[in-house]
C-alpha cells in the first residue's frame, strides 16, 4: 500500500509563487514532494491557482511544458499560452462558455494566449476572433 505525502498550506503557496518564475525552485520542490504537482492555492475569495496555471498566466513556457511533462493536467488556460490551437478548439467546440471563464486572478483567456507571444500567436487571433 502506498502511503499519501502530506503537503502544508505553506508548501503548495511556495511551489504555485515559485511558478511564476523560479524554474529551478519549481524543479527543487517537485522533486522533494512529488505531490505539488496537482496541487492548488487558495488565494482568496475562491482564485484557486496551480503552478500550471501561475506559469500560463505569466508565460512562463519553460515551466509550463516541465510540470506537463511530469504529468500535470493540461487546461485551456495553459493550452492557449503554449499555442495548442487545436486543443483550444476542442474544448471551445464542446464547452463554449469556457471562452468567458476566468483563470487564475480572474485572467481571461485572452490573456493567456498574449502571454504566449509569437508561439500562441494563433490562438490569440482565434479567441479575439470570437470575442
Amino acid at each position: 500500500m502506498q502511503t499519501e505525502e502530506r503537503i502544508t498550506t505553506e508548501l503548495v503557496r511556495g511551489f504555485v509563487m515559485a511558478a511564476h518564475g523560479d524554474f529551478e525552485k519549481v524543479q527543487e520542490l517537485l522533486s522533494e514532494h512529488p505531490s505539488l504537482l496537482h496541487a492548488s492555492y487558495n488565494w482568496g475569495g475562491a482564485d484557486w491557482e496551480s503552478a500550471l496555471g501561475a506559469a500560463a498566466h505569466v508565460g512562463r513556457r519553460d515551466i509550463a511544458l516541465y510540470l506537463l511533462e511530469k504529468g500535470a493536467r493540461m487546461d485551456i488556460f495553459a493550452a492557449a499560452m503554449l499555442g495548442e490551437l487545436a486543443i483550444v478548439q476542442a474544448i471551445l467546440v464542446v464547452q463554449p462558455e469556457a471562452l468567458r471563464a476566468s483563470g487564475p486572478h480572474g485572467i481571461p483567456l485572452l490573456q493567456h494566449a498574449r502571454m504566449g507571444g509569437e508561439a500562441a500567436h494563433r490562438v490569440f487571433e482565434y479567441v479575439t476572433a470570437l470575442t
